[in-house]
Formats: structure tokens, C-alpha cells, sequence
């Protein structure tokens, strides 16, 4: 099953107290061809936090960078490596820290 998630840039800007935030700024949209999720815990001690991984299957987009985040499904993922998987498909790896 194929799903349409939006594409996002992330966008760092430094507030007037001297912090940082981060907006997104949309990027366009892309069809991707889920795999399965794997969760996992990264962490030392009492700091541990749940990372969930995912790999897709999308068309070669040259948008498709590390580090864009993908909306799909009410979530944030996290591109973290871009491959070519044949000719005209990518294949991505996704993550998700909880």
C-alpha cells in the first residue's frame, strides 16, 4: 500500500533570548511504499527514549535529502539515508524518536 506524505525542510532561527527554534517549511509531497517498523531504545541510564525505524520506497526525488522529515500518518520521520535502490526508486531509511 502506497501512502502520500508531506515533505519538510527544516528551518533553524535564532529567537531574540538567544535560543534556537526550528519551524519546517513545506517541501512538496511524496508517495512512499512502507515497510516495516522496527523500535528499538537509545540511551544511557534514565535517559533512555524509544527510536522507531522504518524503510520506504519512494521515486528518486532529488528533495528526498537527509535530514528533511516526511508527515505521514499523524507522525514526523526523520530521513536518514537516501539510496538507490533501481533505476527511477529510492530506497529511505526513516526514524522516529519518541
Amino acid at each position: 500500500m502506497r501512502i502520500l506524505a508531506g515533505l519538510f525542510q527544516p528551518v533553524e532561527a535564532e529567537t531574540p533570548y538567544g535560543g534556537r527554534s526550528v519551524s519546517f517549511e513545506a517541501a512538496g509531497f511524496a508517495w512512499l511504499k512502507c515497510g516495516a517498523r522496527r523500535r528499538t531504545e537509545r540511551g544511557e541510564g534514565d535517559q533512555r527514549r524509544a527510536v522507531e525505524t522504518m524503510g520506504a520506497e519512494a521515486r528518486a526525488d532529488a528533495r528526498l535529502m537527509i535530514g528533511r522529515v516526511l508527515r505521514f500518518g499523524g507522525a514526523e520521520w526523520r530521513i536518514v539515508s537516501v539510496e538507490d535502490a533501481r533505476a527511477g526508486r529510492a530506497k529511505l531509511v526513516l526514524e522516529r524518536v519518541r
